[in-house]
């Protein structure tokens, strides 16, 4: 058999639809990675991402055949991983609830000390929002969704949507400011 590196996905693909067990491991290994960090931008804990990641690997199997070949692979199986987040999202949504709130009062200023941040920063930051702000801030600024899209898929309203991620960029902000004055010693 060919190492990883000179199979295109299309031949991984032929080869997991013929149930081949080593293609399909070649597949997972080929985008777990990728996968899983799109897992963790949605999940609150490590355990969450991992049972996404689980969950979103055997609708991509399941669904392989759905696969036209139009587009890239790897753009399909992140909109499946996506999917699938938002799926545990609502399961988990009587824990988090998103509150119906007006976007009137919200003040956003720029992000500009967001290019200071080393991406280890920024990504911890996310992931310490609080879930429905983490959900549609992922959904609106890393997946580009509209907000009438992530209102239809999250069952909640446009303006919550957006008033969501404008707390979530509000909340940011106020993250990075307190690190900046850390990093330089200011109280």
């Amino acid at each position: 058999m060919q190492s990883n590196q000179y199979l295109s996905d299309n031949d991984i693909i032929r080869g997991c639809l013929q149930n081949q067990a080593p293609m399909q491991k070649m597949l997972y290994d080929k985008h777990a990675a990728k996968m899983y960090g799109i897992c963790l931008r949605y999940a609150h804990h490590g355990e969450d991402a991992k049972d996404i990641l689980q969950d979103g690997f055997i609708k991509v199997f399941n669904n392989l055949g759905k696969f036209k070949g139009t587009g890239s692979f790897e753009g399909w199986m992140r909109r499946i991983f996506v999917n699938t987040a938002i799926e545990h999202y609502r399961k988990k949504n009587d824990t988090y609830e998103i509150k119906e709130v007006h976007e009137e009062g919200i003040t956003v200023r720029d992000l500009t000390a967001l290019d200071k941040l080393a991406a280890d920063d920024i990504v911890k930051m996310i992931s310490e929002l609080p879930n429905g702000y983490r959900t549609v801030f992922n959904l609106f600024a890393v997946e580009g969704y509209a907000h009438k899209e992530i209102a239809e898929m999250l069952k909640i309203s446009e303006g919550t949507s957006k008033s969501q991620f404008a707390r979530a960029k509000a909340w940011l902000q106020e993250k990075i400011k307190n690190h900046e004055k850390n990093k330089h010693g200011m109280e």
